[in-house]
């Protein structure tokens, strides 16, 4: 085999609970994680070094100033890892096709990083199993293992524990990202800073719904929470706009994933989706936008 393609899924958080701090700074997570069907391309092909091409696509933001194509690159430090890993002298010819938003809380490098590991493991023969590229994985990030995984997932510790689950019922997904940037490690830090109280286990009531096939849009919206919205809709209140009006214009749930900025809208009807991507791009024309759906787990 001389080159492969990976598509490399984005990544929105349904729930999301900070429930500790590990010595060495690390937050602990208790969160459930859904692919959806916004995708990168990650195309190998075997060369003598490693290179990387990043071509942009959907008007996704992705400029060489935001995502580095050399060694800066998490697809790039994927392939030096896994490459020494197998022992393999020889290297990787990386295209990345970007259209997930950067910097977007949607884990668009983490899951590029995830492609190039399975992509090379196929392309080189090196038959390692996923528990094999996650222990890879996870020494580049912490969203690494889930993306590589996919699909649904309960993830606990610093998100490298992954309980995998039912994806949820079909659903018409509006993902929504203003063109700003917000800093995870300020979020963070001003999540720190407040007073923590005890919350409503969401992550175990949606997890238990999953498990028992009652995961339909409605049932999912009730349980969507993530506390770091409590910071970032204060730092930046135009993501608690983007929720409302997602909500006035028919979703059933909305909800900021990660740390920020994207925003995304459960929809049980995708013609009133793609009416609310309509009527936002109106008011937000700089704004990436698009109608996806959730993604199962093995989906290439």
């Amino acid at each position: 085999m001389e080159e492969v393609s990976v598509k490399a899924y984005a990544k929105i958080n349904l729930t999301l609970d900070i429930t500790g701090r590990r010595e060495d700074g690390y937050h602990l997570l208790r969160s459930i994680m859904q692919q959806i069907s916004v995708f990168d391309t990650v195309e190998l092909k075997k060369a003598d070094k490693i290179s990387l091409e990043l071509i942009a696509d959907g008007g996704s933001g992705c400029s060489h100033e935001v995502v580095p194509a050399d060694g800066r690159n998490i697809a790039w430090k994927a392939a030096e890892l896994i490459l020494k890993e197998a022992g393999i002298s020889s290297g990787v010819e990386i295209i990345l096709h970007k259209n997930i938003p950067a910097a977007a809380g949607l884990a668009g490098g983490s899951t590029d990083a995830a492609a190039v590991l399975k992509g090379i493991n196929k392309l080189y023969g090196l038959g390692y199993d996923a528990d094999k590229l996650c222990a890879l994985g996870v020494r580049l990030g912490a969203d690494v293992p889930f993306c590589i995984k996919g699909g649904t997932a309960m993830a606990e510790g610093i998100g490298d524990k992954l309980g995998i689950l039912p994806a949820p019922d079909k659903a018409e997904i509006l993902l929504f990202k203003l063109p700003m940037e917000v800093s995870t490690k300020e979020v963070y830090q001003a999540y720190d800073a407040l007073e923590v109280t005890q919350r409503e286990d969401k992550s175990g009531r949606l997890e238990e719904l999953l498990k028992n096939g009652s995961a339909g849009p409605a049932a999912v919206a009730s349980c969507l929470m993530n506390v770091l919205a409590e910071v970032t809709e204060v730092q930046h209140p135009v993501i608690k706009d983007i929720r409302t009006d997602m909500l006035e214009q028919g979703a059933v749930g909305a909800l900021m994933s990660g740390s920020g900025p994207s925003v995304f809208g459960i929809f049980t009807d995708g013609n009133k989706a793609q009416e609310a991507l309509e009527n936002m791009k109106k008011s937000y024309p700089d704004a990436f936008g698009t109608v996806c759906s959730f993604v199962n787990g093995g989906e290439e």
